[in-house]
């Protein structure tokens, strides 16, 4: 059997396992063939060897062979995956996007080890934004990944990598970080789903931190099903995680058949101009009532002023954990705007984060108001996407515009997903967030399911040539 030119989908290989139909061997070589014909060296920032790759899905068929059940045993057996590069894997440097900032860890993080005992097969770690800090994915000294759509256009971070390696058909998920957005922005800009799960459910031992009291590791993939496959394989409670959350008991798995969804008053919804993604968003809204939802309009003031507190508040204090060592020795190892972002921590006092503290309070209690009359809340997942010489341009500002749907949601302790919704007429994905109450996490992953079902696209970026287009 071959997938060449086909999906990488983790549900269409796993039935293919299971019946025997292909081998982890053979959809290995396959794999890297497309790699070696990717013409994108910025998706990665490091591989392991090619013969290591083989060996370890050479293992797993002997595994396979010894004993038939190793393939339903192993949810995620054969499964080629990618890393972002601010995740530990033992023996592989980790640059966080920056060469002077690299270290090679002798420990895997938790959450790439959970996926490895599942049968996953690890094929490289890929591009970010540097320190993760960004939503634009062109802030890296090892290039600016291409986005698979149109090659102008920004991919999406900061787990630029990631997002188009999955689109591009290289790998079948990949795991990157989440602390404002960079799990989900990439997610939009390349017609895949992110998961940015309940914070501390997935372990962020071995994770270079952005903000580590808000970073998430999240999950990109080609549908919500996939996803939900990784989410299980992967969240556990990490005892020696001191941020890390047990599940909570109580939780419905799933929105009921008839649900209330929130949407913000039309005027409060920014579009920056694009009247395509404000079509593709209103259409969104009636594919979630085909769902069973209800609409309810709901206050965005409490969500839009608590996403204003990542960059505009003391919490940008917390990217200085990770990085003031290498700031204090050779500050110009560092990106120039992202060493500007970081820097202004310096500026903020405790006074400044225990006012920020009680403002979060009160906001939070404000958004909790607002779930009282809703299930989930549905946003864009960005109002518009730009071109890598508008973002040269102005960094900030239009960095800051793509955060507007995403930022808050850590801060508030939500769970969110990102989900594709439509392109516009220059074939560009528009993507949605779904966003729930902590630990609503399986019912997200359930509802994104019934969405991308009724939605009906094409997946990632590898399939588009062989489907048309659909309409606005």
């Amino acid at each position: 059997m071959t997938v060449t030119g086909g999906s990488l989908e983790i549900a269409f290989l796993r039935e293919a396992f299971l019946r025997g139909a292909i081998s982890a061997a053979e959809l290995t070589e396959q794999v890297l063939a497309r790699i070696a014909r990717s013409d994108d060296p910025a998706i990665w920032i490091s591989r392991p060897g090619e013969s290591a790759v083989r060996a370890r899905a050479h293992e797993l068929d002997a595994e396979t062979a010894a004993d038939p059940s190793t393939v339903a045993r192993l949810p995620l057996f054969g499964i080629p995956f990618a890393v972002k590069d601010n995740i530990d894997v033992a023996g592989m440097a980790t640059t966080a996007g920056c060469p002077a900032f690299a270290y090679t860890p002798t420990e895997t993080a938790p959450v790439v080890m959970r996926l490895l005992a599942a049968g996953a097969i690890l094929v490289g770690k890929t591009n970010l934004d540097q320190f993760a800090t960004g939503l634009v994915g062109t802030r890296s000294a090892y290039g600016v990944p291409r986005n698979p759509f149109d090659a102008r256009l920004i991919p999406g971070g900061s787990s630029s990598g990631s997002a188009v390696a999955v689109a591009a058909g290289l790998v079948s998920f990949a795991l990157g970080t989440d602390t404002a957005g960079s799990g989900r922005i990439p997610a939009a800009f390349n017609n895949l789903v992110g998961l940015k799960p309940t914070r501390g459910l997935l372990s962020t031992r071995g994770v270079v931190p952005a903000c580590r009291s808000l970073d998430c590791v999240s999950v990109f993939a080609l549908t919500a099903q996939d996803a939900a496959a990784v989410f299980a394989a992967t969240a556990f409670f990490d005892p020696q995680d001191p941020l890390a959350r047990a599940p909570k008991a109580g939780v419905a798995p799933r929105f009921l058949s008839r649900f209330r969804f929130g949407v913000p008053e039309w005027s409060d919804l920014e579009f920056f101009g694009d009247q395509d993604a404000a079509a593709l968003f209103e259409a969104a809204i009636g594919i979630l009532e085909r769902a069973g939802g209800t609409r309810v309009e709901i206050n965005l003031a409490p969500f839009r002023d608590a996403g204003r507190l990542v960059y505009e508040g003391p919490w940008v204090a917390e990217r200085l954990h990770a990085t003031q060592a290498l700031l204090g020795k050779n500050p110009d190892a560092v990106l120039s705007v992202t060493r500007e972002i970081i820097e202004d921590a310096r500026s903020y006092s405790a006074l400044d984060a225990y006012r920020a503290l009680y403002e979060l309070a009160s906001l939070r209690r404000a958004a909790d108001g607002e779930f009282r009359e809703m299930d989930v809340l549905i946003l864009p997942t960005a109002g518009t996407i730009y071109e890598t010489e508008a973002v040269a341009a102005e960094p900030k500002r239009l960095n800051a515009n793509l955060g507007l749907y995403t930022s808050f949601v850590n801060l508030l302790d939500l769970a969110a997903i990102a989900a594709p919704a439509g392109f516009d007429k220059n074939g560009l994905p528009f993507g949605v967030s779904l966003i729930a109450p902590a630990y609503h996490d399986s019912a997200l992953l359930d509802l994104a399911t019934r969405f991308q079902k009724l939605v009906g696209l094409p997946l990632g970026a590898a399939e588009m040539s062989r489907n048309r287009l659909p309409p606005l």
